[in-house]
């Protein structure tokens, strides 16, 4: 990936982030048929996860019931596997992810070929259905990411891989900085794809020219009604007014994101949430993948390898826009990049 070039009939980082995700091919074979299971949290809330279970050792296996099945299902708290030989994939999505996104579906279509289990837990309000605490998610949540592998782990016996897109990659990595030596016992590795690893920056990028009026207004356009919502479901939880008035993710954290999750306002959310300043704290192996023509991350503020540690592999390719990498002929697809993350994760293993 390190050497990965965009097609010559997709140029440019902005293409190469809408078309892969619009219009790339996602899957070698048949849709993704995922079995909902609902998590209850430590503050009476919920988590739902979606698994793929590939029977072991016979990629592309489903052992699924129909695609919206209810919330429940899989017997919660009872171990997936009994063979310890089987990996688990566990994918935690970008802002305003969830299965069925691009990255998603390309990596669980990587995972049910090649044999392995794969769960995606939803951030809270990410599932499809409004979560009930007075909090949302972000970027900095080591916290839940730690409970939500612990609740994989309880669940599969073999060995565990993590890989976060964007916001959840900045996660992934502020949890492995936190838990260092103790993250072997929970993952043998994990993967940050176009991670804003250095939020300040990232925040300021995506405020900024077309950015702003495409991205922002986009990411804008689902966040704000589950913030509305959430204010239905807590009054004076925050200033509607203030709320209705954002015009940029900084705006919106200052009223929503950093004073719901403890923080004192975007700068001080930004700053504490940011995993660039901790990567030399990382004790298992990771793996940092952005392109450098990600127009969320400007390359200027990715780490360099003296600013990391010796489990830190940087891959800075010079192509692949925001969580895009397309790969072939037109219209192309989006298998290159669970191809060689995973390549990566399974020679760790």
């Amino acid at each position: 990936m390190e050497r990965y070039r965009s097609p010559r009939w997709l140029p440019g980082g902005n293409a190469q982030t809408i078309w892969p995700a619009l219009f790339g091919r996602r899957r070698h074979g048949p849709p993704m048929v995922f079995r909902r299971e609902r998590w209850t949290t430590p503050d009476a809330d919920f988590v739902d996860a979606d698994w793929l279970d590939a029977a072991p050792g016979s990629p592309g296996t489903a052992t699924t019931p129909p695609e919206g099945a209810s919330p429940g299902l899989g017997r919660p708290g009872a171990q997936l596997a009994d063979d310890t030989t089987v990996p688990l994939l566990v994918m935690f999505h970008g802002l305003e992810g969830s299965t069925k996104s691009h990255y998603a579906q390309s990596f669980a279509d990587w995972a049910r070929r090649h044999g392995w289990r794969f769960v995606m837990p939803h951030f809270r309000g990410c599932s499809g259905e409004l979560n009930l605490g007075p909090r949302a998610y972000h970027s900095g949540d080591f916290e839940e990411i730690g409970w939500m592998l612990a609740q994989a782990k309880a669940r599969h016996a073999g060995p565990i891989a993590a890989v976060g897109v964007s916001l959840g990659g900045n996660a992934l990595l502020r949890w492995a900085e936190e838990a260092g030596d103790s993250a072997s016992s929970t993952a043998k590795a994990v993967a940050a794809i176009s991670s804003p690893i250095d939020l300040t920056a990232g925040g300021h990028a995506i405020g900024r020219g077309f950015n702003r009026l495409v991205y922002t207004r986009m990411f804008l356009r689902s966040m704000k009604p589950k913030a509305l919502a959430k204010l239905a479901q807590h009054p004076g939880l925050f200033s509607r007014e203030k709320l209705l008035a954002a015009r940029d993710l900084y705006d919106f954290d200052n009223v929503f994101t950093a004073p719901l999750h403890g923080f004192r306002d975007t700068d001080d959310y930004w700053a504490r949430g940011s995993a660039k300043p901790h990567l030399q704290r990382i004790r298992i192996p990771a793996l940092v993948l952005n392109a450098t023509n990600d127009p969320f991350v400007p390359g200027s503020s990715l780490p360099r390898a003296h600013e990391v540690g010796r489990h830190v592999t940087l891959w800075q390719p010079p192509h692949g826009g925001h969580v895009g990498f397309p790969g072939g002929r037109w219209p192309g697809h989006v298998m290159t990049l669970p191809e060689q993350v995973m390549g990566w994760i399974t020679r760790q293993l």
